[in-house]
């Protein structure tokens, strides 16, 4: 079916997928491990690039080529690139725009593992981050260098929700020759579309929203342009970095609700924010929903909704944030996000865990940030299960006061 012109729901159904000979409703897991050629002539054609069609699972497959397609469609790239996780996305984007000598900017307050794999991997290798603000974009003029290779940015930002402008971030990027990488994967393409704001490339990790059953991981690149897509399905290729048949159908399959589990969960998103806002347990709620949250405008000018996600500080510290953590009995004490579950973790001890205190302060990650991922049960019994976990908070701070 042609999607071309139809609304974002019908793609979510619809796009990416291939005819299939018995007329299946669904596009089939195509299991195997290499693919057989009709004679000598079209082997040798379809390594050559000469003739279409598949030669061997790691460098392309059916299943993975039309979750592919839907990808590439939802979010108005030219091409996308399936790969086994999250990770794999963020390892092969690194190693297709950075050599030895370059240097990229990268957000500050970035996915914990992002993070250490510039720290750690890619410094070894000789390039150089420099972690910034992105939110404001006079942090990432000034950290510009000649050999400025890549701007990595996240946005909303994970634990933070910081809001990073993509259009003006990725026109800078642009003066100087910089491709911008943006890891979508707290918004989706439901909410946000960051190629049609001049980035190069889209990140996700499938794992989170766009699968959004908290059954496989993996992760993809969606690129706005041929050239840079042949770049990285590539880099994809030579690294083996690939996703799996199974996992594809499943993504496949988990995706087609995106938009309904979206509305859900945003809905009550909205509730539970405007409620933690007014409890007198809660300092602080990071939410872009919220009219006090600092980059609001922004956030409902280049989003067409605020998400799901959220963060919050619970009176009485890091105690306090464990003590909340510990009661709750709906929410799941997990990582991850983005599924039809409720989640409740705490970054500095988990996701984030690997960055120093100083790099998680400048980052805007305090101890008592709690992180919360709203899910699709009913808003009233997710309230219901932070008000008596809020309750046992409120009895260790009075017994606090009380010595």
């Amino acid at each position: 079916m042609k999607t071309k012109n139809k609304g974002f729901a019908t793609k979510l159904v619809h796009a990416g997928d291939p005819p299939d000979v018995y007329g299946s409703a669904v596009t089939p897991i195509y299991q195997t491990s290499t693919f057989a050629f009709e004679s000598a002539a079209q082997g040798a054609a379809r390594f050559a690039g000469q003739e279409q069609g598949y030669i061997y699972t790691r460098l392309s497959n059916p299943t993975i080529k039309a979750l592919e397609d839907k990808l590439a469609e939802l979010e108005g790239g030219y091409g996308a690139v399936a790969l086994a996780s999250g990770m794999a996305a963020v390892s092969t984007a690194y190693t297709t725009f950075l050599r030895q000598g370059d240097h990229m900017i990268s957000a500050q307050a970035v996915y914990g593992p992002s993070r250490a794999l510039a720290e750690t991997l890619f410094a070894g290798f000789g390039v150089e981050t420099t972690f910034v603000d992105t939110s404001d974009i006079a942090n990432i003029k000034a950290a510009i260098r000649p050999n400025t290779r890549l701007l990595y940015l996240e946005t909303p930002a994970n634990p933070t929700m910081s809001i990073t402008d993509i259009a003006a971030a990725s026109s800078l990027a642009h003066e100087h020759g910089i491709i911008t990488v943006v890891d979508n994967t707290f918004s989706s393409p439901y909410l946000q579309r960051p190629l049609a704001l001049g980035a190069d490339v889209v990140l996700h990790s499938l794992t989170k929203f766009i699968n959004g059953h908290a059954d496989i991981v993996g992760g993809a690149l969606i690129a706005r342009e041929e050239d840079i897509y042949r770049k990285l399905h590539h880099n994809m290729v030579l690294l083996g970095s690939n996703m799996d048949p199974h996992q594809a159908f499943l993504v496949t399959r988990g995706v087609k609700t995106l938009a309904l589990r979206i509305e859900k969960a945003q809905a009550s998103a909205r509730q539970i924010a405007t409620w933690l806002e007014s409890h007198p347990q809660i300092d602080w709620v990071l939410y872009p929903g919220l009219p006090s949250f600092a980059q609001y405008e922004l956030a409902t000018r280049q989003m067409d909704g605020p998400g799901t996600m959220m963060s919050f500080g619970v009176k009485g510290g890091l105690r306090a944030g464990i003590t909340l953590m510990n009661e709750v009995k709906l929410a799941l004490l997990a990582v991850s996000l983005g599924g039809v579950e409720t989640l409740i973790q705490h970054p500095a001890s988990m996701t984030h865990a690997g960055l120093s205190p100083g790099a998680r302060a400048a980052a805007g990650i305090p101890d008592e940030m709690v992180r919360f991922s709203v899910g699709i049960e009913d808003v009233e019994d997710i309230i219901a299960d932070l008000e008596q976990a809020l309750t046992k908070v409120a009895e260790l701070n009075e017994a606090a006061v009380a010595g």
